[in-house]
């Protein structure tokens, strides 16, 4: 057994909560239980979610997207007072990392979709504070290459708008609902840019800014930050970890 203040404590330090300005609260957002010893994770709190988690007799829930998000009405009614007195009634303590499970520099979002695409060589962020990663490739590949290698990773078809017709020798990504980045990636000199979603304004900058924009779903990208982190606790104090995945084509 784990106590659950160290666990949290570790994750808020590893992953530098206190450096992001973020949307929502970042570490433990409901706590049900003082110790640890079996770990749920998955990308988003649902109700489908916690209740995996409470078939899987779980301590800790770990995601991505957890509850408290900014600007939203705080009392705890309806679905929101719903998935918490679940969460509250069978002992499981939700533990959530936004921004900071993005950014981490091996277990985010964006270190570990690199690694799915196998764009992982030089990736980095694009500047200092950015959650813009980017990478050269080693050799040119076009930009129908680029699609079927992100539809085979993901076993998803990203859309694509195809908005110039250069080869493509730099990628730029970040996870979830970040195509308002674009602007960021084609300054950084990507011929692509790959993010979750798509705006109707992001297919006109596209265009304008000759970049090929390739919209892989919020989920399927943000799938494998969470489960390294838990994985990651795992293994460093012996708990179990079980990664649920709850279909999302958004």
């Amino acid at each position: 057994m784990l106590a659950l203040r160290e666990l949290v404590d570790y994750c808020d330090r590893m992953l530098n909560v206190g450096a992001f300005d973020d949307y929502c609260p970042n570490g433990l957002q409901v706590e049900a239980g003082h110790e640890v010893r079996r770990i749920v994770s998955g990308v988003t709190a649902s109700q489908a979610l916690v209740d995996a988690a409470i078939e899987a007799d779980a301590d800790v829930l770990l995601v991505h997207h957890g509850y408290f998000w900014r600007g939203e009405p705080a009392p705890l009614t309806g679905l929101k007072g719903r998935r918490v007195a679940a969460l509250l009634r069978h002992d499981v303590s939700l533990l959530a990392y936004h921004l900071p499970l993005d950014a981490h520099p091996e277990l985010g979002n964006n270190r570990q979709l690199g690694e799915r695409l196998g764009l992982s060589g030089s990736a980095g962020p694009v500047a200092e504070g950015s959650l813009v990663w980017a990478t050269d490739l080693e050799s040119p590949i076009d930009a129908g290459m680029l699609r079927r290698r992100i539809a085979d990773a993901l076993d998803r078809e990203p859309l694509h708008i195809a908005a110039c017709d250069r080869p493509v020798t730099r990628v730029a990504w970040c996870t979830g609902g970040a195509q308002g980045y674009i602007e960021q990636a084609a300054e950084a000199g990507a011929q692509a840019y790959i993010s979750g979603e798509i705006s109707e304004q992001t297919t006109h900058l596209a265009r304008e800014l000759g970049i090929h924009y390739f919209a892989a779903g919020h989920h399927a990208t943000e799938r494998y930050g969470v489960r390294a982190l838990g994985a990651h606790l795992a293994a460093r104090f012996g708990l179990e970890h079980t990664y649920v995945e709850i279909p999302n084509p958004a």
